[in-house]
């Protein structure tokens, strides 16, 4: 620990960063040790209840299902562990930059965003993006965008030939009063600066955005707004290789930044549109395909060190967060094996207390924070930073690529848009170009999981790369999180497939990891089973109520001393929850509902994702990539900002929820019943009291959509119905059983 008290500087006089580890590490630790002992005090109860006092074979199964949930419960528990064993927090001075370094000697950085579905991502949430970005305080000569159009549609090409014009007044805009949201979006939404001048470029940015809603409205781009000649070529090359091919390769320049110059003079970043070929013969690999094909067309044309990787609506919030990632790879002592700079996920619009926990702040905030002061952060695919090096082979065997114009060291002679440079392009986006190669698996971003983000992360580290995590007070980027329950569990579910592939695939963070992270891996094997929650809250959630109804006690009384193990167990982890929740800036609401939505993705999300990952591995079924999309109503919204849970459609994944919410209400009903008549052992059903208790006011959104709304957000009465009956069904068998 006394290592991490110091300066990581690049000369003693001028630190470019400072790591500080938390005060709160020596305290997790002790609690770690403490609750460990009470862990295997509670498993050696179950042990002992299983094989001295079942008698029947109802009994036994009981006590194996509580032992089971509560084993899991404990894995999960020891793997966060490692999050709070080295917690760190970092700060920049990129004041001191100029005194390590010219800014002519800046490496170059291109950008990546990915898009791929022009009605549930608009393109104007692209286009801000971009635009924030190619504002940054950089040298425009060594900056490139680069936007990867998944979708292949025509709508986005337009909306970003419109931004390329609109750049060349927003630029020098921005520079000349000094604007840090350089989102336009965000900016003229915010309490901006009133001019003549201010209200000139508004009036053009909002000019722009209708000209691309109507194009996204009609589904084509008319005449009306093709505008040039050079506009009218690209669009009939555009047509003419749809018409000849289902999804071509398409390599649109908009700015050359050797050529493009704004309205003051001044050169302009590169900004180039990329759709790449697919075949329905060849796997694209969803969003990891796309990235390398990015990788691959960005070494031919630019080939910048430093690679930006951003979602399509997840806009720059701070013009200087390039020169803050300039603070650690000008750090001679970190540049070697620094693979990334993640920073956090930040989003805007989220409700006061966050209804559906779309912050992820556990995720995007307090794991990586463990994680950095291990190995470095997680990558969480959008704001991290990569050195284009890290994505060839572990820090002391480079892969080669196929053709050295893919190298990261290979220098760019050609303008851009020439011809030959053009040509090869195409030639490395192409989809049968990764055939036989070495891209997806020791190059690039990996395949093998639905969520490359992680699994690309998770591979470099055990390469022997580090990262690090970069917190600044000013949030670096902002996106929009789901304000859709349904969106939001749907995401989740795919996220629990594809990091259960990681999870028993041949890297398994618990088998592979370990031999190359150590303690670092019981990060990554939280995070890999993290559907595997599913088994205890379904367990909990259930049983205990069903033994309940049935006047079953399963826990032990309120006068045994095994009585207090529970209660501490219990309490411990949920204190200890909410003070990592709220020492990061979190209140008690949003930890609420974070702890309420982690037990409704328990039984949804987590739950569907283990039985679409088993159905897969039998060959029955198949993953998609579905985008979550950004798109949201006003009515909607509006039930959104007053905080009312959005259900709506009739989807099977609410259905074991409102059947947790039924059983519970009516298990703690019965018992609160059973207190006023005086019957019944109160001490021995307690525990089950207080959990049928603690799950009915979680579920009070569920009841109160199912009874008291009448909006379109409502529980669907199908969905409820059949929850009904289920519940029914699963108490009268269990009544049957039980007797």
């Amino acid at each position: 620990m006394g290592s991490l008290r110091r300066c990581t500087t690049s000369t003693t006089t001028t630190p470019l960063n400072t790591v500080e580890p938390l005060r709160r590490t020596v305290p997790n630790r002790v609690f770690a040790a403490v609750y460990t002992c009470a862990i295997f005090a509670l498993l050696y109860h179950h042990a002992q209840t299983l094989l001295l006092h079942s008698k029947t074979l109802v009994c036994f199964s009981m006590s194996l299902s509580l032992l089971l949930a509560d084993i899991v419960l404990a894995f999960m528990w020891a793997t966060t562990q490692s999050f709070r064993m080295r917690p760190v927090h970092r700060s920049e001075h990129p004041e001191n930059l100029e005194k390590v370094t010219k800014r002519s000697e800046f490496p170059g950085l291109d950008v990546f965003i990915c898009t791929a579905d022009p009605y549930k991502e608009p393109p104007m949430g692209a286009v801000n993006t971009a635009l924030s970005v190619m504002a940054y305080d950089y040298p425009t000569e060594k900056l490139s965008v680069y936007l990867s159009d998944d979708g292949g549609s025509v709508l986005t090409l337009f909306a970003f030939m419109e931004a390329a014009k609109f750049a060349s007044h927003w630029l020098p805009f921005c520079r000349k009063n000094d604007v840090v949201e350089r989102n336009p979006h965000a900016y003229f939404a915010s309490n901006h600066s009133r001019s003549s001048e201010t209200e000139n470029i508004k009036m053009m940015y909002e000019s722009m955005k209708v000209r691309v809603e109507h194009v996204l409205e009609m589904g084509k781009v008319s005449d009306e707004y093709i505008t040039s000649d050079q506009e009218r070529k690209v669009f009939d090359k555009w047509t003419d290789g749809f018409t000849r091919q289902d999804h071509p390769t398409v390599i649109q320049v908009l700015l050359e930044s050797s050529k493009d110059k704004d309205i003051t003079g001044n050169y302009l970043p590169n900004l180039i549109y990329v759709t790449r070929e697919k075949s329905k013969t060849s796997h694209h690999y969803f969003k990891a395909g796309a990235l390398n094909v990015l990788l691959r067309v960005s070494a031919t044309m630019s080939n910048a060190p430093i690679v930006l990787t951003l979602d399509c609506d997840m806009y720059s919030n701070d013009p200087q967060t390039p020169l803050r990632v300039l603070c650690y790879v000008f750090d001679p002592e970190i540049r070697p094996t620094l693979a990334f700079v993640q920073f956090p996920q930040r989003f805007g619009g989220l409700n006061k207390n966050d209804i559906y926990a779309s912050e992820f702040k556990r995720l995007f905030e307090i794991n990586p924070i463990g994680f950095d002061g291990l190995r470095g952060s997680n990558y969480v695919g959008t704001g991290a930073f990569f050195c284009r090096r890290a994505l060839f082979g572990n820090p002391s065997t480079f892969v080669s690529p196929e053709i050295p114009e893919l190298s990261p060291n290979h220098a760019v002679k050609e303008p851009i848009n020439s011809l030959s440079i053009l040509s090869l392009a195409h030639h490395v986006a192409a989809c049968n170009y990764e055939n036989q190669t070495n891209w997806g698996s020791k190059m690039g971003f990996r395949y093998g999981s639905l969520v490359e983000d992680y699994y690309t992360g998770y591979r470099l580290h055990c390469e022997g790369w580090r990262s690090v995590f970069c917190h600044p007070m000013r949030p670096a980027f902002y996106g929009d999180a789901p304000t859709n329950l349904l969106d939001m569990l749907n995401q989740q579910k795919r996220w629990a497939i594809g990091l259960l592939e990681v999870a028993f695939s041949k890297y398994s963070p618990i088998t592979f990891g370990i031999r190359s992270l150590g303690l670092m891996s019981l990060g990554y094997a939280h995070l890999a089973f993290w559907a595997s929650y599913s088994i205890p809250i379904s367990v909990y959630g259930f049983l205990p109520q069903l033994a309940l109804l049935n006047g079953i006690s399963i826990f032990p009384k309120v006068s045994e001393p095994w009585f207090f193990l529970y209660s501490f167990l219990f309490v411990g982890a949920y204190v200890q929850d909410f003070l990592d929740f709220v020492l990061e800036g979190g209140t008690f609401g949003k930890w609420w509902n974070d702890q309420r939505i982690w037990m409704i993705k328990g039984l949804s999300s987590y739950l569907f994702g283990v039985t679409e990952y088993l159905l897969k591995s039998l060959g029955i079924s198949a993953a998609g990539f579905n985008v979550t999309s950004k798109v949201v109503d006003d009515e909607l919204s509006k039930r959104y900002d007053q905080e009312i849970f959005e259900f709506g459609l009739p989807s099977p994944i609410f259905v074991p929820i409102i059947m947790a919410a039924i059983l519970n209400f009516f298990s703690f009903l019965w018992g609160f019943l059973q207190i006023i008549r005086g019957v019944g052992d109160m001490q021995g059903l307690f525990l089950q009291m207080f959990l049928s208790g603690f799950v009915t006011v979680n579920c009070w959104p569920i009841y109160e959509a199912i009874v008291l709304r009448s909006d379109k957000g409502k529980m669907h009465a199908k969905v409820t119905i059949i929850a009904a009956l289920l519940a029914w069904a699963l108490y009268t068998a269990t009544s049957l059983i039980f007797k």
